[in-house]
């Protein structure tokens, strides 16, 4: 690979074969299915600069989040699952550790502020290609307030959680980790 310095952006010095030119869309970016060399599985190439695009899994990061004995549940605001209870959780954003990304999507859907006080488990979708990262957490005060994703948010009693009303199977799942407590555990789900 060489950079060229009029176009920003790199690309193959070595020549293509014919064949491969001819039957490449015309469309600039990747956008051919091969096995890269070295690899094992078919990814979207550019066969101009042979850049290669990786799509890998989604990680989600989310807070079982306490006030003394209460939970920290949103009602989600959006899609998928609307209108179905949650702790915070999300998409992981660059350039930030896991712990973080808990933190910060517990403020984005509660506005509360809490300090993360260990790893609960991983749970794994692959059959949506996600990862969810599920942390246990403090609140530091009783604050929090409804964020934009959230339609409702209030704090809950073991009991008064809504089992029947979870968004998602690794919302059930965190909460029980973290009753059960003990060391972190991952969790291969395999349902539909």
């Amino acid at each position: 690979m060489r950079w060229n310095a009029k176009a920003p952006r790199l690309y193959n010095s070595t020549p293509q074969r014919h064949s491969e030119r001819m039957n490449a869309p015309s469309k600039p970016g990747p956008n051919v299915h091969t096995i890269p060399d070295g690899d094992d599985r078919p990814r979207l190439t550019c066969m101009d600069c042979g850049y290669i695009a990786y799509e890998n899994p989604k990680v989600i990061v989310g807070a079982v989040c306490v006030w003394e004995d209460k939970f920290l549940m949103c009602r989600r605001a959006i899609e998928p699952r609307k209108g179905f209870w949650t702790f915070p959780a999300g998409f992981m954003e660059l350039n930030e550790t896991m712990a973080e990304g808990a933190a910060r999507e517990v403020w984005e859907e509660a506005t509360a502020k809490v300090s993360i006080t260990g790893l609960l488990g991983i749970f794994e979708i692959p059959r949506i290609s996600q990862v969810y990262v599920i942390h246990s957490a403090e609140m530091e005060t009783p604050a929090f307030a409804a964020g934009p994703e959230s339609e409702d948010v209030a704090l809950m009693a073991w009991d008064e959680i809504p089992w029947d009303e979870l968004a998602f199977p690794s919302v059930h799942w965190g909460l029980e980790r973290f009753r059960e407590g003990g060391t972190p555990s991952v969790h291969h789900h395999t349902t539909r």
